[in-house]
């Protein structure tokens, strides 16, 4: 999850032993990660298609002038067959909620087949083919076909095992084209082709390792509130969005908890704003020890924050308070404990339609937690409890209310 990213990387310039093994295999990305990675290598792969898609077909002009009528039908037929696969490919479909990296990936190893499945099929036609020199140089143009596949992969954000593991049929397909025309022998020509796609690979796995560090590096940037670590507004929305849909496709409960830090306007102005910063950034480090690994922690704004608990209902937020009570949110200023106002919201609850709606319930309970006195939580069937143990209530009134 965000943890693992956020001490996962250091710095765009710095590279520690646990993010060099990270770049070499896709095991340790988190799910925002692969999420991101998914729907850049899924973009690329439309666009490349697209392109592809036109592109292909008009390359049948040469094939027209250059060869037979009978060699460039095939090739032609050909070409309309690899480009009604890049036409699906490149036409826009609903991206996968529940696997888009291994969907992003599916297509990826489909837009590199292709080109390697035409080579595949044409050498033997082109071999015969070849009898002047200028056939000669459009088969070989065509020989290339493998490599140039290789030097595309450097493009896609993928680990180096990814990269590998993607080119290995490209590179089988190569060599089974060379022992199906009987040239293997000729090592010469195809023994320095097999060396130069092997220097593509090296390439792209390079640049495809180098890409997956500085999306890691931006992702955590964009996603994660510089003070608190906690996602931002506009990610958390994204994730939360993401979460209610998969809820309601699995029928599991999803439960919001929203935070109010109470009187924190009081901290700000008796101490000022770095003491006000050190108070949220303990808040957010308490809360977020209280939550599980599969939980997440939104900065709304200010000093409210949003606790999402995916697969949970209501009444198994006990637990959660109970940590909250056992660590506690931290210390004011003045020595005395900080104290919050929560409201909970499920969406199991009737009239629930989209999380905007569990958002707004548990915001309205959290006001009204303040309206009975602060340092408590409104649960849905409207009753109020105190979230500070009632032996320490007296204790804290005069600074928590």
């Amino acid at each position: 999850m965000w943890q693992k990213i956020s001490k996962n990387i250091l710095a765009p310039s710095q590279l520690n032993g646990s993010q060099i093994l990270d770049m070499l295999t896709p095991a340790g990305r988190s799910s925002e990660l692969r999420r991101h990675a998914a729907s850049v290598i899924m973009a690329r792969v439309q666009l490349i298609a697209g392109l592809f898609a036109v592109l292909v077909p008009l390359g049948a002009i040469v094939d027209l002038l250059v060869f037979d009528l009978h060699t460039a039908a095939n090739l032609v037929g050909l070409r309309i067959l690899s480009a009604l696969v890049f036409g699906a490919l490149a036409w826009p479909r609903e991206v996968s909620l529940t696997r888009p990296y291994v969907q992003a990936l599916a297509a990826l190893l489909v837009l590199l087949l292709v080109p390697s499945l035409f080579h595949l099929f044409s050498a033997d036609m082109l071999a015969a083919a070849s009898q002047t020199k200028t056939q000669q140089l459009v088969a070989q143009l065509y020989a290339y076909l493998p490599t140039i596949v290789l030097g595309g992969l450097a493009i896609f954000p993928l680990t180096a095992i990814e990269a590998a593991l993607l080119a290995l049929p490209v590179i089988t397909l190569s060599l089974y084209g060379v022992i199906l025309s009987g040239q293997m022998t000729e090592l010469a020509q195809y023994g320095g082709m097999l060396w130069f796609m092997l220097m593509m690979l090296g390439v792209a796995m390079f640049s495809g390792m180098s890409q997956c560090h500085y999306m890691a590096t931006l992702v955590v940037k964009a996603m994660h509130d510089p003070l608190t670590g906690a996602y931002t507004r506009r990610s958390g929305e994204d994730a939360l969005a993401l979460l209610f849909r998969l809820n309601n496709m699995s029928g599991k409960p999803l439960t919001l908890a929203f935070i109010d830090l109470d009187r924190f306007k009081s901290v700000n102005d008796s101490y000022g704003h770095e003491a006000g910063d050190r108070c949220l950034r303990t808040l957010s480090d308490n809360i977020r020890n209280a939550l599980r690994r599969s939980d997440l922690l939104i900065r709304w704004g200010g000093e409210e924050f949003v606790a999402v608990l995916p697969d949970t209902p209501p009444e198994s937020v006990g637990p959660l308070l109970q940590r909250m009570r056992d660590l506690g949110l931290g210390l004011r200023p003045d020595g005395q404990p900080m104290t919050a106002s929560i409201g909970i919201a499920s969406s199991k609850e009737a009239n629930t339609a989209n999380w905007e709606s569990m958002v707004q319930r548990a915001d309205q309970r959290m006001y009204e937690a303040k309206q009975r006195g602060r340092d408590g939580v409104v649960w849905p069937d409207g009753h109020w409890q105190p979230l500070t143990p009632l032996s320490q209530t007296d204790a804290t009134t005069s600074t928590a209310g």
